[in-house]
């Protein structure tokens, strides 16, 4: 089974094509039908929410899925929110249920001290739990900034319910992850601690357990000390 990182290798290269009239009269007719039975179909926020995001990726039996699309990498955002724009104009509240960007808290250190950034999970992606038709196709795929979905043609390949279930694991963590970017044999220095200011080079990363340990000068001597990654930064 592909895990989803060679799922999101498999982007659509498609072209972008302009809104032909054809299609556009396509639109405006679901639009303006959706219009007319939205409020009897349409989920409220709270249902929608609970039903696209469930835990065990798994999703209720109505034809929805998670679907990957891609666009450039650092406009996840816009494309978040010209999609949820287009969600809400056209009616399709009740076939187009959610659209997550896939992002971890990372805490990293900079000038001895700590900050907390949104680190995108898969940049260049974005999920959009969705009943895929022709007009929810239409939809997203027209979307500004939208390049593609994944998968061949115009059939997009939807997301494994334990792949969602992974990625939404991954988001909902309580431990925020630790950036660390140093390589074995580089100089650090280490800022907090019995240590705090020796400098010395890393000799051993343990990524599991987010330890390193480095090679610090103490009496003449070079000795082993183990840190976490947030007690280092560049020297």
């Amino acid at each position: 089974m592909a895990n989803e990182e060679e799922l999101f290798d498999q982007e659509n290269t498609e072209p972008e094509q302009p809104l032909s009239e054809e299609d556009a009269s396509i639109a405006e007719q679901s639009a303006a039908s959706e219009d007319e039975k939205k409020d009897d179909l349409a989920p409220s926020s709270s249902e929608d929410k609970g039903a696209a995001l469930r835990v065990d990726g798994s999703e209720p039996d109505d034809g929805r899925a998670w679907y990957v699309i891609h666009c450039y990498s650092g406009y996840e955002k816009k494309v978040r929110y010209n999609l949820e724009q287009r969600i809400e104009t056209m009616g399709m509240k009740d076939r187009i249920f959610d659209v997550v960007i896939p992002t971890q808290e990372e805490i990293e250190v900079r000038e001895g001290k700590r900050r907390s950034i949104e680190r995108h999970v898969f940049p260049g992606y974005v999920l959009v739990n969705m009943i895929l038709t022709e007009e929810t196709w239409f939809v997203v795929r027209n979307t500004p900034g939208v390049t593609g979905f994944v998968g061949m043609g115009n059939d997009p390949t939807p997301l494994r319910p334990e792949e969602v279930q992974h990625i939404l694991k991954q988001m909902e963590a309580e431990a925020p992850h630790v950036k660390f970017t140093f390589r074995e044999g580089e100089r650090v220095r280490i800022v907090e601690g019995p240590f705090n200011d020796f400098h010395g080079h890393v000799a051993e990363i343990d990524v599991d357990r987010a330890k390193v340990v480095v090679m610090v000068n103490f009496f003449g001597r070079e000795t082993p000390v183990e840190l976490d990654f947030l007690q280092v930064e560049k020297a």
